[in-house]
């Protein structure tokens, strides 16, 4: 066990799967301390778009990387990796253990894989060029150009996610590399983390998908339309406007949907995204799924975690 790897619990799965309550109470069982990986509670202004954990959700435990960044801002995964790092280098500091806590894939694996983020694979006529593609030929002509020349990636990134679509397109123009491989291929020496990753899921997917249409409900009671309408007239560039939940909303403004219709669209596309979350992280042997369809109760799902846990380094490090 290297001196220099610091402890880091992860929990992963898919959108609506319970991970935000599960790691705050991991967090308050092992006196630590949970740090976002979620592209999109990330911004500021999006609360219940992106399913922002409540006062009584986060336990009174500190929660890191949600609300910190503007609207309108673009926030590279780089952006991201930089930011954790910092975050989880103080937790540990401090005695703490940090949590990992989030369904954005990319974002978790390059952090704890060590992905390094050079300057190759970059040209920003060739982006400029695929984005003006993107408005011409539409996104669904770029995903299908990009799952012809590498179908891994196209399986996880959605059509509607142009930024991501453009980027892995750029790579492979750029490189003559497929976009996966590339990945691969910028994997640092070691990762920084001795890390344990709990996943979770469920046997039956219908019983994802109940939950995620059972939380859109539940987002329009607490206001999302309204949320999404201010975003709507003071927000016009940036990723935020690819958010699942906001971009969904925008015919009910334009008068082109009913509020209803909308909604249903949310819950399609949340399905969809569900399904890619669980493509990304099947491929990761590290995981310890949990499967909620055959627990009875959260106590029981606890004391699960800690035997994972248990059986992990994590614990070995001496925290204050």
């Amino acid at each position: 066990m290297s001196e220099k790897k610091q402890p880091l619990l992860a929990v992963v799965g898919p959108t609506a799967s319970g991970k935000t309550a599960l790691g705050a109470a991991l967090a308050e069982e092992y006196g630590g301390e949970v740090v976002s990986a979620d592209s999109m509670q990330i911004y500021k202004g999006l609360d219940v778009t992106s399913a922002k954990p409540t006062a009584e959700e986060t336990r009174d435990i500190p929660h890191h990387l949600i609300g910190v960044v503007d609207m309108d801002a673009d926030f590279s995964t780089a952006d991201y990796v930089s930011a954790a790092e910092k975050v989880i280098s103080d937790i540990v500091s401090r005695g703490k253990l940090p949590v990992l806590v989030g369904g954005t894939g990319l974002y978790i694996n390059s952090l704890i894989d060590n992905i390094s983020f050079d300057a190759s694979g970059k040209d920003d006529g060739v982006r400029k060029r695929l984005y003006e593609e993107a408005k011409t030929l539409g996104r669904e002509a770029l995903h299908r150009r990009l799952a012809e020349i590498d179908p891994e990636t196209a399986d996880w990134v959605s059509p509607n996610n142009v930024v991501r679509v453009v980027r892995a397109l750029e790579v492979c123009e750029v490189t003559g590399m497929k976009f996966s491989e590339y990945k691969k291929l910028n994997r640092g020496n070691e990762s920084e983390y001795d890390v344990c990753m709990i996943g979770l899921n469920f046997r039956d997917r219908q019983k994802l998908y109940d939950r995620i249409d059972k939380r859109v409900t539940v987002m329009a009671e607490n206001g999302l339309a309204e949320e999404c309408r201010a975003v709507y007239e003071n927000v016009r560039t940036g990723t935020v406007c690819q958010a699942i939940g906001y971009k969904e909303m925008i015919p009910y403004f334009k008068g082109e949907a009913d509020l209803e219709q909308c909604l249903d669209k949310i819950r399609q596309n949340s399905r969809r995204y569900a399904k890619r979350q669980l493509t990304w992280f099947r491929r990761d042997e590290r995981i310890n799924w949990i499967y909620l369809d055959e627990i009875n109760n959260f106590d029981e799902i606890i004391k699960i975690c800690k035997k994972i846990v248990a059986k992990s380094k994590i614990l070995c490090y001496n925290r204050m």
